[in-house]
């Protein structure tokens, strides 16, 4: 337990710096942006940005590809059994996206109230007026984007880039039949139910309600998916040079 504990303290400590970094060149480069076109158009009346979580799905999306091979070598090498790392790497995306989503839900909540044209991700879809669901569910959508590429950079390694490469064209083919399956074969009706089952998932209820735990509820069983799937492939990886 206490090597468990040891190697959650490390992969949290060595990332949280790079969050403030990761702040700091954003909301430079968005000031910056600001300046620029206000002093060319001569007025900052119209100037400002929207969903900056975009940016954050972006890093945390790096986090989860990041997350495995020098990390996985060092703690491999250093005697940790592949479950440690696993719970150790789901500790830290835990870590992160707690923080950031705190950060994300601060800033745009702050921004709205000063500026009243700024709106979140969050916000663009529920609106503002519940501080702390705003919270959860960016957690659990960052989580679940750190898990997926997690899942995807361990089968990427576990089954070398070549077959992954075809395994990748395989999936687009997929997605490629999907879409033409929804397009010219699946009836309306079905099309509609469909959409109502994905608006569901989403907190829109058929009723005209909104159901807040329901999102948190798929992107949690997305993570809870992805992350079996990352512990089944990370028992089996292989160091590599």
């Amino acid at each position: 337990m206490n090597k468990l504990k040891t190697v959650i303290q490390y992969e949290c400590f060595t990332s949280f710096k790079y969050i403030w970094i990761f702040y700091g060149i954003q909301y430079a480069c968005v000031a910056l942006i600001t300046a620029i076109v206000g002093i060319s158009m001569g007025s900052f009346e119209h100037v400002g940005t929207n969903c900056l979580e975009v940016n954050s799905l972006i890093y945390v999306g790096i986090l989860g590809v990041l997350g495995f091979h020098e990390d996985f070598k060092t703690l491999i090498q250093n005697g940790f059994t592949r479950r440690y790392i696993f719970l150790a790497t789901l500790s830290l995306f835990a870590f992160i996206s707690g923080i950031m989503a705190l950060v994300d839900t601060a800033v745009g909540n702050l921004l709205h109230a000063l500026s009243g044209n700024y709106f979140s991700v969050y916000a663009s879809i529920y609106g503002y007026g519940n501080v702390f669901a705003n919270w959860v569910w960016l957690f659990f959508l960052y989580l679940s984007v750190c898990s997926l590429f997690y899942l995807g950079v361990l089968v990427i390694n576990r089954m070398g880039k070549t077959i992954s490469l075809f395994l990748g064209v395989i999936l687009a083919g997929i997605a490629l039949l999907l879409a033409a399956l929804f397009r010219f074969v699946l009836s309306g009706e079905v099309l509609s139910r469909l959409g109502k089952l994905a608006l569901s998932a989403m907190g829109f209820m058929r009723d005209g309600s909104i159901n807040l735990f329901f999102p948190v509820l798929t992107f949690l069983l997305a993570t809870a998916l992805f992350s079996l799937g990352s512990y089944a492939v990370i028992r089996r990886t292989e160091l590599r040079g």
